[in-house]
């Protein structure tokens, strides 16, 4: 029976450190390979997992024992294999997916760029270009589509997931209408407007995004009346008013975009209206080898970086906005409590 491995020593902690490839290999494999979504309620056997993923027997039962030894499904006694907590998250239909998460982590790019990560930290610059010859975000679109399919599941099972913490957490008692900045396809807009029902919306993001909204926003959706969809970059001209501005996940690419976000909030905004903004944190988080990991590889594809609390409180006093309360939103996000000056 494979069982979880115990905290090491720090000669054996390394070296599983730097075999970290092999494991995320292995659950980016058994994600393609379906096993998960194989493994009911039911004991079964790799002979049985295999049939079932058309897969040899031998080395899928050599993949499940890797995974095991990290609680991604478990050996049981009689050699049959369980699902675990971590291993459900890889199903298809699990509430809190994180299929395709594991998927876009370990995408093919991926492997070719992390090895150049001491070139990164030298230059301060990301290497995609030197690698592809092209942009992080023309070569998804012209050269991966496969995988900026990827990227697109995973950012929006992300975002409905946040969305739901994000709706529960934040008090919009008085506000009469909010507009999400850079909101991708509206989920965190579509459940504050749900949580409020007199609140109006305005969702704001580039118009290949704004064209293919949340169903509850669209023509006919739920939400549709209490909802306007607005093309545009918000670095360019935010050209909305209103009482609450939520900002998520979007001042991360470089200072100055962020800086440019952050004036053209204060610039539409009207003085007293409150800016939320979200963010995940590389200090003071629950996640941190998570977030740490991100912002590595923000530098690898883009040049960007996760923030630090401090420095996301310096860019927006540095803007003008009046920062307020710091809040935990869940292990991976803190919502920044702001309001634009008189």
């Amino acid at each position: 029976m494979t069982t979880v491995s115990p905290t090491p020593q720090p000669v054996m902690r390394l070296r599983e450190l730097v075999f970290g490839a092999a494991c995320a290999a292995a659950v980016r494999a058994a994600v393609r390979l379906g096993v998960a979504d194989a493994l009911g309620d039911r004991p079964l056997t790799a002979e049985e997992l295999a049939t079932a993923t058309h897969a040899e027997p031998r080395p899928l039962e050599r993949l499940l024992r890797a995974l095991s030894c990290y609680g991604i499904f478990a050996e049981t006694e009689d050699g049959t294999y369980v699902h675990t907590e971590m291993s459900r998250l890889l199903r298809e239909d699990a509430p809190n997916s994180l299929r395709y998460i594991s998927l876009w982590c370990t995408e093919p790019w991926t492997w070719e760029a992390w090895p150049r990560l001491d070139d990164a930290v030298r230059s301060g610059r990301n290497v995609f270009d030197d690698l592809y010859g092209k942009g992080f975000f023309d070569y998804l679109h012209e050269d991966a589509r496969d995988s900026a399919r990827v990227f697109d599941r995973a950012m929006t099972a992300s975002s409905r997931q946040s969305a739901e913490d994000i709706a529960k957490l934040l008090d919009l008692t008085g506000a009469r209408s909010v507009a999400d900045i850079g909101g991708g396809q509206g989920h965190v807009l579509a459940s504050l407007l749900e949580k409020h029902p007199d609140l109006e919306g305005t969702l704001l993001d580039l118009p290949t995004v704004v064209a293919q909204p949340d169903p509850r926003l669209r023509d006919g959706g739920s939400l549709a009346s209490r909802v306007r969809l607005v093309p545009g970059d918000c670095r360019d001209e935010i050209p909305v008013r209103a009482d609450v501005y939520i900002i998520k996940n979007i001042l991360e690419w470089d200072d100055d975009s962020t800086r440019r976000t952050l004036r053209n909030v204060i610039a539409a905004a009207r003085p007293g209206a409150r800016v939320v903004i979200i963010e995940n944190l590389v200090d003071d988080s629950p996640s941190m080898k998570f977030t740490t990991a991100m912002d590595l590889l923000l530098l690898l594809n883009v040049g960007g970086a996760k923030h630090s609390k401090a420095s996301l409180v310096d860019q927006m006093t540095e803007a003008g906005l009046e920062v307020g309360e710091i809040l935990v939103v869940n292990p991976y996000l803190h919502a920044f409590e702001c309001t634009v000056p008189a």
